[in-house]
């Protein structure tokens, strides 16, 4: 006999006023950032924490200025990107 779906007993968590976690602090402003997993990486990008190539098929982030429209996007190394804030200030924003 198939299971039947059943009600929650505690209500959802609302989601208005809640922060998105795909939005962080920068150092220009608020920045959107989104982790490609490999199998979504196709092309070779530049990162620019470490100025290295980012081959396709490697995880790694991409991160925008909120109040921008994307044309600004930057492909990063996990590990850039996650040291960031302890670099040397460089080219980005």
């Amino acid at each position: 006999m198939p299971r039947k779906n059943r009600r929650r007993d505690s209500p959802r968590r609302p989601t208005s006023g809640a922060q998105d976690p795909s939005l962080v602090e920068g150092p220009g402003g608020p920045v959107r950032v989104r982790r490609i997993p490999g199998a979504g990486a196709e092309k070779v990008y530049r990162c620019p924490g470490c100025d290295l190539e980012i081959q396709p098929g490697t995880p790694h982030v991409v991160a925008w200025a909120d109040d921008g429209d994307g044309d600004d996007r930057r492909h990063w190394h996990t590990g850039c990107w996650n040291a960031r804030d302890r670099r040397k200030p460089g080219r980005w924003r």
